[in-house]
């Protein structure tokens, strides 16, 4: 095998890597035997390691082939002397050079510390903010934005709760967004989001500032927040929709008061009362988990400003201006000019950016350090 002379940190980089391509073979080998086939939960376990080092293996393998391409085309630069041979000899080298720099980047990102939550599906508050019914009107553009995206990504939509206001607009919904990798795209709509425009009651003509809060949350399981039954008190009531409407004649509504916290929840969607307890504590489970993350994120402070806001409910993230067309994400210095796309669930494009922007970000700080 070749010996590549390196530097302190990119020998670490590359001794872990080493590493991580035993690990995968052990993998491997584990995944044949009979034993482990039989054992769900082992089974489970390392199929989803599997799956995790298999995308930074493959991109080390070719790198390795990289290396070895180049150190072919330098031999051959060195013996031959035909100089149609060398000309060939330098191009395969110039490719080989550039592929290698295109792989080591990659390597370091696919390197990075990965968010633990990343694969968790979410729960979604949208609370109608500042600008009375213009704002409440602009919370249920965002939630149908955000379905709409959604269904590009073919991820499950389920509504928990929602208080509608009659002209069609949203005080606030809660909904969970389940499928692959669903935390890692949405957790960067977080925040305050802003719309600038005349609204449709306004007969002077003049724009209009409101705002809209979103919180992204991951969805918590058992294991990751602990809940005591005495802790909880549970209230069943008829589900109630505009106007104080009855929605259905039984009581299946659910409202959760977790006492130590103060926390609320409340899901009304199904019409069955298991179905929505199941729903309410799903959410309650969440936001305590959020508070734990939370404190998590401000013992973290530092680290947090370098990077892009992911957690504070109060950071005003993007403008929706509607005159001009166009949304601009703050954080990352953004703006694109396909408002009708976005607002109709276009977002990839905003959302490569953040992750992008955050990538580059944790890279600067590694190489701080």
């Amino acid at each position: 095998m070749t010996v590549w002379l390196l530097p302190g940190k990119d020998k670490q980089m590359f001794d872990k890597l080493d590493n991580l391509l035993i690990r995968l073979e052990e993998i491997l080998r584990d995944l044949s035997e009979p034993d482990v086939a039989n054992d769900t939960k082992r089974f489970q376990s390392l199929m989803k390691e599997q799956a995790e080092l298999t995308p930074i293996c493959d991109a080390y393998r070719e790198y390795k082939q990289a290396k070895q391409d180049e150190q072919d085309a330098l031999a051959m630069l060195n013996d031959e002397s035909d100089e149609e041979m060398r000309e060939m000899a330098k191009e395969e080298l110039n490719d080989a050079k550039k592929r290698i720099e295109q792989l080591e980047a990659e390597l370091k990102i696919l390197l990075l510390p990965k968010d633990p939550n990343d694969d968790k599906n979410v729960i979604i508050e949208i609370r109608a903010g500042a600008g009375g019914d213009e704002a409440a009107l602009f919370a249920a553009e965002i939630y149908r934005m955000y379905v709409h995206y959604a269904e590009s990504q073919r991820w499950k939509v389920e509504t928990v709760s929602v208080d509608e206001i009659g002209i069609g607009g949203m005080k606030e919904v809660t909904f969970m967004l389940s499928g692959q990798s669903v935390y890692s795209k949405m957790k960067y709509e977080s925040g305050v989001h802003r719309v600038q425009r005349v609204p449709e009651t306004e007969s002077g003509g003049r724009i209009h500032t409101s705002t809209i809060t979103v919180a992204v949350m991951p969805e918590a399981e058992d294991v990751d927040v602990q809940i005591d039954d005495k802790d909880i008190r549970i209230d069943v009531m008829r589900a109630s929709g505009n106007g104080g409407q009855c929605v259905n004649t039984t009581d299946s509504a659910v409202r959760l008061t977790h006492m130590p916290s103060g926390i609320v929840v409340y899901s009304q969607t199904e019409k069955s009362q298991l179905q929505n307890k199941a729903k309410a504590f799903a959410l309650l489970r969440a936001k305590l988990y959020d508070i734990e993350q939370q404190k998590a994120h401000d013992a973290e402070a530092e680290l947090r400003r370098s990077q892009v806001g992911t957690g504070d409910r109060s950071e005003k993230i993007r403008t929706y201006n509607f005159p001009q067309g166009r949304v601009t994400d703050h954080r990352i210095n953004l703006t694109i000019y396909k408002l009708d796309k976005v607002m109709n669930g276009d977002i990839q494009e905003i959302i490569d950016a953040c992750i992008a922007a955050d990538q580059a970000a944790k890279l600067a700080k590694m190489n701080e350090d």
